[in-house]
């Protein structure tokens, strides 16, 4: 099974959106298997955006990260990062679809709601970067079978 890296940014959080947004990833079948709530230091969100450093709005991205908590999430399952990627919705949220996350819930690209992994190398660089191996829980869940063939 795929597994994707999810962070609910201050702004979800502040706006009480943490259930709302761990229930579509829920009901869809996907996985939880790490879940915790941080202030993110400096350290961790400049190498978090360090793939932005040179540009213009890295410096934003890393005080913004590290203004309030976040929660930061591991999801499984098949074909999650895709999949938690069109239930995100594109990065300005005005251009995201009513339906995904960023749609329903933002307005202002400096403040949509959620960060997610854009591909299955990144996941696992996120993944790692976030969180210790033994913070991820591996376990069965007993719908599995009524989710997958």
């Amino acid at each position: 099974m795929e597994r994707t890296f999810l962070a609910i940014k201050p702004d979800g959080v502040q706006r009480k959106l943490v259930g709302t947004i761990i229930q579509r990833f829920e009901t869809k079948g996907f996985q939880l298997v790490g879940l915790k709530m941080l202030v993110v230091s400096r350290e961790l969100a400049e190498e978090h955006y360090g793939e932005h450093k040179e540009r213009p709005f890295f410096s934003g991205l890393v005080e913004f990260i590290t203004s309030g908590p976040v929660v930061a999430m591991v999801w499984e399952g098949k074909g999650v990062v895709a999949a938690a990627r069109k239930t995100i919705g594109k990065t300005n949220p005005l251009d995201s679809e009513p339906g995904t996350i960023r749609g329903d819930y933002g307005i202002d690209i400096g403040r949509n709601i959620i960060h997610g992994s854009d591909a299955p190398e990144t996941a696992q660089r996120e993944i790692a970067l976030w969180f210790k191996p033994e913070e991820l829980a591996s376990w069965d869940a007993t719908l599995g079978a009524w989710i997958y063939e």
